[in-house]
């Protein structure tokens, strides 16, 4: 699945098009590395969020192409 998907889904980024920007500035990181919108996420990944100064680092832990929004956090655990 895309990343910018996947942070839309899991509710750790409330759009696509906000998750797409972030990705776009360089915000978001996957095991460590800049990610692009496109890059595939898989199980196991650590993604890591800046947000202003704080760092939102997660686990993917299940990948799903839609969910509830009760449902949402048991796509990731944090770090």
């Amino acid at each position: 699945m895309r990343l910018d998907k996947y942070l839309k889904i899991s509710r750790l980024i409330k759009r696509r098009t906000i998750a797409n920007e972030a990705c776009d500035a360089g915000r978001v990181l996957i095991n460590g590395k800049v990610a692009k919108a496109s890059t595939e996420v898989k199980v196991e990944d650590v993604i890591t969020i800046q947000f202003g100064t704080k760092d939102v680092v997660v686990r993917v832990t299940d990948i799903v192409d839609t969910t509830k929004k009760e449902l949402a956090k048991e796509l990731f655990e944090y770090l």
